[in-house]
């Protein structure tokens, strides 16, 4: 399997099972209506460890443009991602198109349960991300710090600092480490962390027949595409001035 088509197939399982968790707590008349964050997040790190396990002897299993474009800043900053410009790219359209796809097939999947639901809200919900208090500035920063934490975790997990027999566990460390994030950061935003798992996914939002759907809030869009992007470089940069521990 090319890389491209890896990152492709990897965000796609991602949004499959994480926006399908988000859909069977919101969606009415779902079995697991109203079962609350504590099942989203779970599913969500659930989603991360078979989008990475999949495809990461392929690409690496990026599923995210933050950590494609942390692995790229940390190597224009002398680090050993060796991750150039032309796969950052490549990696970010396949990773796009896969959160696309994977909404699609979340909408086909719940499609009776659509004109089940009479908020459009949590139609949107099950997409893309939205703050709990409307604050662009602060969701901003939110934002950037869960990202942050997650590009320490990609860049640590294959540190010195790391025992090779807890590295060999490749995505499940990573899977913890999101579903840590979703439960301790994740209340203020939902914590998106993940471009194109927001973006991707919005886009089929918009363009879907979904009965009673609201607009798709792209004045909110920009907040977890640009911050998971400048939390994962300055991840980068705190990374390279400890030394890459």
């Amino acid at each position: 399997m090319s890389p491209f088509l890896a990152e492709l197939v990897g965000t796609m399982f991602l949004i499959i099972l994480g926006d399908g968790v988000v859909a069977n707590v919101l969606l009415s008349r779902s079995k697991g209506e109203g079962s609350g964050w504590i099942v989203i997040t779970t599913g969500w790190g659930l989603a991360v460890f078979f989008g990475v396990f999949a495809v990461g002897a392929y690409s690496g299993a990026h599923i995210n443009p933050a950590v494609s474009f942390g692995l790229w800043v940390d190597t224009l900053l002398g680090g050993g991602s060796g991750f150039g410009t032309g796969q950052l790219l490549a990696y970010i359209a396949a990773q796009m198109i896969g959160a696309f796809l994977g909404a699609v097939i979340v909408w086909l999947a719940y499609l009776p349960h659509w004109s089940q639901t009479q908020d459009a809200d949590l139609k949107l919900a099950v997409f893309s991300t939205a703050p709990a208090i409307r604050n662009y500035g602060m969701n901003f920063i939110t934002e950037v710090i869960g990202t942050f934490m997650l590009l320490m975790a990609v860049f640590t997990i294959d540190g010195p600092a790391v025992d090779s027999e807890f590295a060999a566990l490749g995505a499940l460390p990573i899977a913890f480490v999101v579903w840590s994030i979703g439960l301790s950061l994740g209340g203020p935003t939902g914590y998106a962390i993940n471009p194109a798992r927001d973006l991707g996914p919005r886009i089929a939002h918009a363009i879907l027949p979904i009965p009673g759907k609201r607009d798709s809030d792209w004045g909110y869009a920009w907040v977890p595409v640009v911050g998971p992007m400048v939390g994962a470089a300055l991840a980068a940069i705190f990374y390279a001035a400890l030394g890459r521990w």
